[in-house]
């Protein structure tokens, strides 16, 4: 998740494990440990994008590493600490949950988290919350600005851990929600396909930005991929609107023995779609949703993960193409009515008409595709 999630997590942590004994202090201590799985960040500069694919919430992100570096640092923290009586055991365990709550979070959401390393590069994911949730992290941040208030003489007594505790709490229902709504939505999801008679391979749901109201869903059948929206709002037979993207496996046989290429296709589980593009492919991830823009002619879909791969570029083959930013407001207005549940808001153009586009492919201005009502 983002960074001042991570952080206030980590310093409600430090409250809870070292507050009694270094007070104010182990709010600044938990924020640090909370962030510093994240710095493996530091050696994105040296690495090509396929490595850096791989990289980040690898090694530092995996259980033996949160293990380790929580049995390393355990005596010096207990050395420095000596005067408030912190032991090297307590010093583990805060170490430990500042360190293994940040993989938890990071676990939660799509981009998937490499715990099992070095035995397996699996990215596990969870998919039931956003990267960034305000109602998830703003009951931390207030754990925070509480703590800081609390008065050093105070913190022996727990006068700052009964706050800490509820506004946890409060988060940790916020995830429990997440989960149920997840599995509200993947069952109107399975019964608007098994109404229609459609098989399908496999599928994922995961919510869409700062909410777990309004939910996206894939579902991937033999050479395409439906992407469709569900609200928890919405009415038990109101039908998913899909949109069919092919997969165009085509595009990406040529390259399939690349390294750059099969690093996309295990990064993205599998949910990758591939276009011809000048000198080479465009790859795209369908897990992390798409920007929408809306015209006359209809809805245009940009996947928000979208990499250009260039066959004979001379160093990095792989370059990630950056979201476009336009029509961001109009999407979240959209986004806010669909989660309220009007049906067609993020697909109906302004005459109501609904002709899909994928743009993006530097190769192509743009491609018409299907829905499905």
């Amino acid at each position: 998740m983002d960074s001042i999630t991570q952080a206030a997590l980590g310093a409600v942590m430090g409250e809870l494990v070292l507050g009694r004994q270094i007070g104010r202090r182990a709010i600044t201590w938990g924020a640090l440990f909370g962030t510093l799985p994240d710095l493996d960040v530091i050696l994105v500069p040296l690495l090509d994008t396929a490595r850096e694919l791989r990289w980040h919430r690898g090694i530092s992100h995996s259980i033996l590493f949160m293990v380790l570096i929580s049995w390393l640092l355990a005596k010096p923290l207990a050395r420095r600490w000596k005067k408030d009586k912190v032991t090297p055991q307590r010093a583990a365990l805060f170490v430990f949950l500042a360190w293994s709550t940040h993989v938890l979070i990071d676990v939660f959401t799509v981009y998937g988290t490499r715990v099992f390393d070095p035995f397996s590069g699996y990215p596990v994911s969870f998919d039931n919350l956003f990267i960034i949730d305000p109602i998830f992290t703003i009951p931390l941040l207030v754990a925070v600005i509480i703590g800081l208030f609390v008065k050093p003489k105070d913190w022996k007594k727990g006068k700052g851990l009964r706050s800490a505790w509820w506004c946890l709490g409060i988060s940790t229902l916020y995830v429990g929600l997440s989960f149920w709504a997840k599995h509200s939505v993947s069952r109107a999801v399975e019964a608007d396909l098994a109404r229609r008679g459609v098989t399908w391979q496999r599928r994922m749901e995961a919510p869409s930005a700062f909410n777990i109201v309004l939910w996206r869903a894939l579902v991937e059948r033999q050479g395409e991929i439906w992407i469709g929206y569900r609200s928890v709002f919405d009415p038990a037979g109101l039908p998913v609107r899909w949109v069919i993207v092919p997969k165009g496996e085509a595009a990406m046989e040529r390259y399939a023995e690349e390294r750059e290429v099969k690093t996309v296709k295990e990064f993205s589980k599998g949910w990758w779609i591939a276009r011809e593009a000048p000198g080479g492919a465009w790859l795209a991830d369908l897990r992390f949703g798409e920007g929408r823009t809306w015209d006359e002619r209809g809805v245009a879909l940009r996947p928000s993960f979208a990499w250009t791969f260039e066959a004979e570029a001379p160093r990095d083959r792989l370059h990630m193409k950056r979201p476009d930013s336009r029509g961001g407001g109009e999407m979240l207005s959209r986004m806010f009515r669909r989660a309220c549940g009007e049906a067609e808001a993020l697909d109906a153009a302004s005459d109501g008409n609904m002709m899909p586009r994928l743009i993006g492919n530097p190769g192509v201005l743009q491609e018409y595709l299907t829905g499905q009502r």
